[in-house]
């Protein structure tokens, strides 16, 4: 091994190290019991792990209907985002479409908007919509799902632009020889290939829906039966005294989907475009 290919090496695994920690640190503290996890000395393991701060999260009440919640926000944005983004890819990049160059651009212009900005107009305008369409205003999922929308599709589309622009067009010529339509093309042949770009817009999707509490603690303001899974952290903030060890715990607790929905869908994340042209 040279001497730069060592300390790339080394380098990675340094860099891998500082930004695993955090996660360690955070599951440790979860199994820590309170003696050490307030102890003025903290250290990176502990002596006699426990299970009481997992305990007190179950306490919560209603938890299971805020996970249920969560999962049916991140599951809508996931779904949807992907179809959408998909088509709109798709149209970006097979068709030519007057203002293109400008429509691109506003997508990159979309994301450089702090979230934190723009959650006040947001906040009057999912008020509106509640006023035309109950499901989709305060205190409804519908809102988080438009919203979470909003922020997703950006990203998703200019990522899934160049997995299609990658399929070759002669791939397309060839089938519409063959008889394919160009929606028996798209659904049949192209929507297999983008499958790697298909499947890392829905792991963004889905993590930035999944551990969202800002428009979760701006939009379900009184309707405690629609709240998500980060409301349910935050019952261990109080005047008196914050629980770290159940904070901790729950988003031990919540991170686990996140790691279950890569690993379902992470296989698709090793073929390439060119590959599966090839095949």
């Amino acid at each position: 091994m040279t001497r730069a290919r060592f300390a790339a090496n080394t380098t990675a695994v340094v860099l891998a190290a500082v930004i695993a920690f955090p996660l360690y640190w955070m599951v440790l503290s979860a199994f820590k019991p309170e003696t050490e996890l307030l102890s003025g000395d903290p250290r990176p393991w502990t002596t006699a792990p426990t299970l009481e701060s997992f305990r007190r999260v179950f306490t919560v009440d209603g938890l299971g209907g805020y996970f249920l919640n969560s999962l049916l926000v991140a599951g809508a944005v996931v779904l949807l985002s992907l179809l959408m983004s998909f088509l709109a890819a798709v149209a970006l990049t097979r068709f030519r479409i007057r203002g293109r160059a400008v429509l691109l651009l506003m997508l990159l212009v979309a994301q450089m908007v702090p979230v934190e900005a723009l959650t006040i107009p947001l906040f009057f305008l999912m008020r509106q919509v509640g006023s035309a369409a109950p499901a989709f205003g305060l205190n409804h999922l519908g809102s988080l799902v438009l919203v979470h929308l909003a922020f997703s599709l950006p990203l998703a589309i200019w990522m899934l632009r160049g997995f299609v622009a990658a399929v070759p067009v002669e791939l397309e010529e060839a089938a519409t020889l063959d008889g394919a339509s160009r929606t028996r093309f798209t659904w049949q042949v192209l929507f297999p290939l983008v499958a790697p770009g298909l499947v890392a817009t829905s792991v963004l999707s889905f993590i930035h829906a999944w551990n969202d509490f800002l428009f979760a603690k701006t939009f379900i303001i009184s309707a405690t039966e629609n709240q998500t899974l980060p409301m349910a952290v935050l019952v261990f903030f109080s005047p008196q005294g914050n629980d770290w060890g159940a904070i901790m715990a729950g988003s031990t607790l919540m991170t686990i989907p996140v790691l279950i929905f890569f690993v379902l869908v992470q296989r698709n994340l090793v073929s390439g475009v060119s590959g599966a042209v090839k095949g």
